[in-house]
């Protein structure tokens, strides 16, 4: 069976990847993880400078899920490119970096440090807050979007993913916007914004009042925003959103996705991304595929 997936020259060995935020730096797993099933890593957002996250209560359960704020708590790019990433280029696992900034130029700065050839592709994360535009998130307004990915592929020739919000009217608006400005590959979704209210103490149970809903219960919305994109755009989509068996994998992928990324789960089940390999490659032994691209796409309406 042929697993290789090649992301608009991005090679990986298998269409599994991990999301970013839900997996550290790789080196968290190392223990449970077999890196030979494992597409890439992509590492938790990277800021310019170190960040310690938000305060208070950063992580609440919901039914099917968590809600987290944990304000891209990192230790910033240079000691990641000084220090972390001469430890996890021994994976021999492609590493995704995903960037964070609050301003075009941030982003762009971050993506000329990354250009070490150990890091394989950078992923902007545009649910940020632009602080020169009263705040509001670049991955809602098309206009800022496109500044900040045309800003970053001036800074870059690595392939170039951008992870889409699904906090939005119309996802493929942003999805074309990111696809002329030099996108290369889009990833989908970033979580969906919501909250949890104490109601004994009347007050709201994150310490940031919002936060970022993720796991099994957003699979249905992230199904449908990966479907609506992949037939809005051209580029490679990576889908994400509530993984938790190969057959999550399988719908990704017949919705429109190349590769699909396990997220909130891998802090339930810290080996889950073999199973899903596992689980993957008997469906496809099954149905008679001799690639994992056969079924990319491949939904009947």
């Amino acid at each position: 069976m042929d697993m290789k997936v090649n992301l608009a020259g991005l090679h990986l060995n298998s269409p599994i990847v991990t999301a970013s935020g839900t997996f550290g730096f790789g080196e968290e797993f190392s223990d449970f993880v077999d890196f030979q099933k494992l597409g890439a890593i992509v590492t938790k957002g990277l800021t310019l400078k170190p960040r310690s996250g938000n305060e208070g209560v950063r992580l609440h359960e919901t039914p099917s899920g968590i809600l987290n704020c944990i304000g891209l708590e990192n230790p910033g790019v240079e000691v990641f490119v000084k220090e972390i990433l001469p430890r996890i280029k021994s994976f021999n696992c492609p590493i995704i970096a995903n960037i964070s900034g609050n301003s075009a130029a941030q982003y762009a700065e971050l993506a000329a440090r990354l250009d070490d050839e150990a890091v394989a592709a950078i992923e902007v994360n545009v649910s940020c807050p632009n602080v020169k535009d009263g705040g509001i998130v670049f991955g809602t307004n098309p206009k800022m979007l496109s500044e900040v990915v045309f800003s970053v592929r001036k800074n870059t020739k690595k392939p170039l993913i951008v992870k889409l919000t699904p906090n939005v009217t119309d996802i493929t608006e942003l999805a074309r916007a990111a696809e002329v400005s030099g996108a290369d590959v889009l990833s989908l979704i970033n979580t969906l914004t919501g909250m949890a209210i104490d109601v004994k103490k009347r007050r709201p149970v994150l310490g940031n009042v919002t936060g970022g809903l993720s796991g099994p219960c957003v699979k249905p919305v992230a199904l449908y925003l990966v479907h609506r994109v992949h037939k809005a755009v051209k580029l490679p989509l990576i889908g994400m959103g509530g993984v938790q068996s190969g057959r999550d994998v399988v719908e990704f992928m017949l919705a429109g996705a190349s590769a699909v990324a396990a997220g909130t789960m891998n802090l339930v089940e810290p080996d889950l991304t073999g199973r899903l390999y596992d689980e993957l490659l008997v469906y496809l032994e099954d149905n008679g595929c001799k690639s994992c691209g056969e079924i990319v796409g491949g939904l009947l309406l």
